[in-house]
């Protein structure tokens, strides 16, 4: 009984834990069972807050859930009931300001959200539907269908690699919009699918995947593709992270791929880390928050001081009731207690002026007007995207001014992964700086400076590793993200690391590299004649087509 009522307060939880079946392609696996298919959300993101309708009562909420706003409020509240000497104007209509401000800056950047949402649900995909690309809008793809995307386009969904345009199933993306890394990595498809690599192939596939309810980890993904064959048992394969393309990654190197859609929308591992509805609150409004709190602390002591030192004195009869200012009847009928806490009150408003409203104003209006001059900032303009600086919520303008430390995890994230190799040691020996391969990997690091040779089978050892131990591939092209490309031959090496890279062009300054399109790498190393021979060849680096 326990465990029942558990389960019905979890069962949020318990949904997620679960596991959910995809058929691939909507097609079902036999044509005796009734295909049901399963509801899962769409494709539509959401990353905006507001709608038309709850628009103003959330806003609202959002606003007096700030200390000062809901201060201004109890104020104009007590002016509006208690009779005060001051007007309710007083304070009503700063408040007005300061919440009608608030609330364009606030509905103008939700604005903007939904224009970038609707960018994305509505961008075009194609969808392989009975052996034809069929256009869609991303929106409206659903668990199940297999998606065809091209080289440099993002994924619309989450989606289970089945096969692409090169012959052993791999495919390059770059998740740098889901964890800042701007490096390939490299994704499989799963063995038996690699040679589906045509819209009439893959639409032959019959399979259903099992996997995991959404996680929001994007290193984590566990799972089975089944697929049947005519006539012959199912064939069973495990599914991993290496095998999910996210949402939100871009694909490189790779003519298409295609795969299948297992999550949508908000159910997207890219989506359940999206943390950007919750409010978030600066240093700097943190700060006037304490001291608020300090002031209004202040604000009470002196209410409280006031009114106690206006029944002291009040204690005598004559100053009491003096002749010119005599009491009326319903004055005289109230409870003493009810007239201390509206004198309390009155002493509260009278004195309300010690936290100044117009600095809310000041700093609702500095943070709109100061989202506009970060987009404007010319320094900040990139030139290789055409684009400036986008300000996605002014509340967090001046945290920019406030850095302190930057802590990073590794060089890239400030070297922007450009590598070059500049220097080794051999044995002791340090190179720098290559001559020229007939004196082999000898060097000098000026006129003055010498620093000695490793025996030549060292140097032969260690350029080989330098050529094998590696995962670089070839490409022939002018350009891919800013690699360099081949200094002889126009060929660009592409691998998931730009310190790959780097070894292996620091291996052409000791032996010269021969590329081969259908082979691979080939080295010559010269001879005591000083002749280059043809040396074994080193099939370490796939050509990609």
């Amino acid at each position: 009984m326990l465990r029942l009522s558990l389960s019905r307060l979890c069962a949020g939880e318990e949904k997620r834990v679960g596991t959910r079946t995809v058929v691939v392609g909507h097609r079902p696996v036999s044509d005796t069972e009734a295909y049901v298919a399963q509801k899962f959300c769409d494709n539509r993101i959401v990353s905006s807050k507001y709608t038309l309708w709850n628009f103003l009562p959330k806003n609202l909420f959002e606003q007096f859930r700030r200390i000062a706003n809901f201060y201004f409020l109890i104020i104009f509240l007590v002016q509006v009931i208690v009779d005060t000497p001051t007007s309710p104007v007083t304070s009503g209509l700063p408040l007005f300001f300061v919440i009608t401000v608030t609330a364009i800056k606030q509905g103008y950047e939700d604005w903007l959200r939904h224009r970038a949402d609707n960018e994305v649900n509505k961008s075009n995909v194609f969808v392989v539907e009975n052996a034809k690309q069929v256009q869609k809008e991303s929106e409206k793809i659903k668990v199940g269908d297999i998606v065809e995307v091209k080289a440099d386009e993002t994924f619309p969904c989450d989606l289970i690699f089945l096969a692409s345009s090169s012959t052993d199933g791999t495919c390059y993306v770059t998740t740098a919009s889901l964890d800042g890394e701007s490096n390939f990595k490299t994704q499989y498809a799963v063995w038996d699918t690699t040679v589906l690599c045509t819209d009439e192939a893959i639409d032959t596939l019959t399979a259903t995947i099992e996997c995991e309810q959404p996680q929001p980890d994007l290193y984590k993904f566990v799972g089975r593709i089944i697929i049947y064959r005519n006539n012959q048992e199912p064939v069973a394969r495990s599914l991993g992270p290496e095998n999910l393309l996210l949402k939100g990654a871009t694909l490189k190197n790779t003519k298409k791929i295609y795969g299948v859609a297992v999550y949508t929308g908000m159910e997207t591992k890219m989506a359940l880390n999206y943390q950007g509805k919750s409010q978030k609150r600066s240093a700097v409004e943190k700060s006037i928050n304490a001291f608020l709190i300090v002031y209004l602390c202040i604000l009470l002591g002196k209410a409280t001081v006031c009114t106690t030192l206006k029944y002291v004195w009040q204690s005598n009869p004559f100053n009491d009731e003096p002749w010119y200012n005599e009491k009326t009847k319903k004055e005289r009928e109230t409870f003493k207690v009810l007239q201390m806490f509206t004198d309390f009150l009155s002493f509260m408003v009278l004195f309300n002026f010690i936290i100044p409203v117009s600095m809310y104003v000041t700093v609702e209006m500095q943070k709109f007007l100061g989202s506009f001059f970060i987009s404007w900032d010319k320094e900040m303009y990139d030139e290789e995207i055409q684009e400036g600086a986008l300000v996605n919520t002014s509340d967090l303008n001046e945290e920019l001014g406030q850095v302190e430390y930057v802590f990073t995890d590794k060089t890239g994230t400030l070297t922007e992964n450009s590598m070059e190799f500049i220097e080794c040691c051999i044995d002791g020996h340090k190179y720098k700086d290559c001559i020229s391969e007939v004196d082999g990997f000898s060097q000098t690091d000026g006129p003055l400076k010498y620093y000695g040779k490793a025996e030549k089978s060292r140097e032969e050892l260690f350029l080989r590793a330098l050529c094998l131990c590696h995962t670089v591939q070839i490409k022939e092209a002018d350009q891919v993200d800013g690699l360099m490309a081949h200094p002889e031959c126009k060929y660009t090496y592409i691998s998931s690391s730009p310190d790959e890279i780097a070894l292996v062009k620091g291996a052409e300054k000791g032996k010269r590299l021969i590329i081969f399109p259908e082979v691979g790498i080939g080295m010559h190393t010269p001879d005591d004649s000083g002749r280059c021979v043809p040396d074994a060849y080193l099939v370490s680096i796939t050509w990609v087509a």
